[in-house]
């Protein structure tokens, strides 16, 4: 009998009777989990090298749970036929991911909770190439993700070694064992997959979600959907028993960057983005959240939508100027059938383009999550591709740099503090329950006009405004003589300024005070 811990990662090995020559290609290793419920799991085993399989598992489900080993071998006895039986215990520990399981969709459709619907927001920081060895194992790692948990993050991004912006096996890309496939996309380096599950198990030790991005969509054209098949069915092995979410691709239909024949890898990759998503779906005996990083929207990256679980986007790196499209991706997808979650995965990174500073990250952030985004995510320049200080990562295959600023720099810039602080501001309040309310403040952000308050709230509760600009709006629909108690928060640092208790006017409307400084706040009127 083997114990084990509610929601907690276990891991055993199994080594082969017989020898193969190649043993990645030769072999698949599954095990059948039979659950305390009578439900039986299909559980894929990864090969860790030489002749050994590894399985790793995790339950939600307190008691027994009965395995027994199926490999595409039958006549091999070391693999095949193999019986055990784990006991489930409850957790009692606090790391919420263990406490309340994993990520899914809530009953609603427009957030994320955890597996028991404890609500769950979405905060995450961008570390597209954290799985190198340019952000060293353990103590540069560990040090910016104690910061990352210290601000409130709950998600980081980062992508499982098929990296953008470089050719495959560029130097930059590699860790250290080397990098996760072979030349030719023959087979996987296990040892490269051994370095990597010690940050992913770091990340969800800090109580984050590991939101794993298999590759860069191009490498859909260089590996096939087959290979593409076997190296998801190797990130499914490894990390599915962790509450990781799924992203297939990033950027899933934007070709290399220097294709020769963009439409036709572009339909290519969206066909191929597609079946994947349907094959990790069949393989993933935990269920885990499926979505691609889009060149725009995630809905746009696949030939069917019901196959991802919700919408992230991209919407640029142009300052203010990417606003607009900002703004009416969020809300194009909040509207959009099937409902789903919407999250911008990617906009104006913090210091791209020497510009996007901390005001641009609130911006975005209260803009978004009042607009009906389940959450945010934040990327800072220096930190996706891991610039060094005597290693700055250099020029992208178009032959340009995106900023020379060193990651140890780029972790303590502003915005990533500021938008803890927005996190911990929602979290004050039911903030799974907010519809967005354009109507209820005039003049309210829309065409022509994206600088205009923000307004969200539950309907004879709470109103939450983000105001970019000084002017002050009338806050319209509450109702008549109804009391509210108002105050400003502070965007940058979270401080109060207590309005005290105001009433609406017999047509339901109220003036806002002019604030005390010249910048953005989030108002807040909360009834009594």
């Amino acid at each position: 009998m083997t114990y084990v811990t509610q929601n907690c990662v276990t891991q055993w090995s199994y080594t082969s009777s017989k020898v193969y020559e190649d043993p990645f290609n030769d072999v698949v290793l599954d095990v059948l989990v039979t659950d305390p419920d009578g439900a039986e799991h299909r559980v894929p085993a990864f090969w860790a090298g030489d002749q050994t399989w590894h399985v790793r598992y995790s339950s939600p489900k307190l008691g027994v749970h009965r395995v027994r080993t199926e490999c595409s071998d039958s006549a091999n006895e070391g693999l095949h036929g193999q019986e055990r039986d784990l006991l489930v215990s409850a957790y009692e520990g606090g790391n919420p991911l263990m406490a309340h399981g994993g990520v899914r969709v809530a009953d609603d459709r427009r957030h994320l909770a955890h597996a028991d619907g404890e609500p769950f927001l979405w905060l995450a920081d961008t570390w597209w190439m954290g799985l190198c060895k340019r952000l060293q194992w353990p103590d540069e790692f560990s040090t910016m993700l104690a910061d990352r948990a210290a601000k409130g993050f709950s998600v980081i991004q980062i992508v499982a070694g098929l990296y953008p912006d470089m050719p495959y096996m560029d130097e930059r890309g590699a860790n250290e064992a080397g990098f996760p496939w072979d030349g030719g996309y023959t087979r996987i380096n296990p040892e490269y997959y051994s370095m990597a599950d010690l940050r992913i198990a770091a990340i969800v030790q800090a109580g984050l979600v590991p939101c794993i991005v298999g590759c860069w969509g191009y490498f859909m054209g260089w590996m096939g959907v087959e290979k593409m098949k076997q190296h998801w069915r190797n990130l499914v092995a490894r990390y599915g028993a962790y509450p990781v979410v799924w992203c297939l691709a990033g950027e899933g239909v934007m070709p290399y960057y220097l294709s020769e024949d963009r439409e036709r890898d572009e339909s290519l990759q969206r066909e191929g983005w597609t079946e994947l998503a349907r094959y990790v779906t069949e393989i993933d005996p935990w269920d885990r959240l499926i979505t691609v990083h889009p060149t725009n929207s995630a809905r746009n990256q696949v030939t069917d939508v019901s196959v991802i679980d919700f919408d992230m986007l991209q919407t640029g790196h142009g300052d203010r100027t990417s606003i607009p499209n900002t703004v009416q991706s969020v809300t194009g997808g909040y509207s959009a059938e099937p409902v789903m979650p919407v999250i911008n995965g990617e906009v104006c990174y913090e210091g791209i383009i020497e510009s996007c500073r901390q005001e641009v990250q609130r911006f975005m952030f209260w803009s978004c999550v009042l607009s009906g985004a389940a959450g945010h995510t934040y990327g800072a320049n220096g930190i996706w591709q891991l610039n060094r200080e005597d290693e700055p990562y250099g020029p992208s295959p178009h032959g340009s740099s995106w900023g020379d600023q060193p990651w140890t720099e780029a972790y303590q810039w502003p915005g990533s503090r500021e938008l803890g602080v927005g996190k911990s501001l929602l979290e004050r309040y039911e903030w799974w329950r907010l519809e967005p309310h354009p109507e209820w403040v005039e003049p309210h952000a829309g065409e022509g006009n994206y600088m205009a308050p923000f307004a969200a709230g539950i309907p004879g509760e709470l109103v939450i405004l983000y105001m970019p600009t000084h002017t002050p709006p009338v806050v319209k629909q509450l109702e008549a003589g109804r009391e509210y108690e108002a105050r400003y928060l502070n965007p940058s640092d979270g401080t109060e300024l207590e309005l005290g208790v105001i009433r609406a006017s017999d047509s339901g409307e109220w003036q806002v005070p002019k604030p005390p400084i010249f910048r953005d706040w989030v108002l807040v009127l909360e009834a009594r």
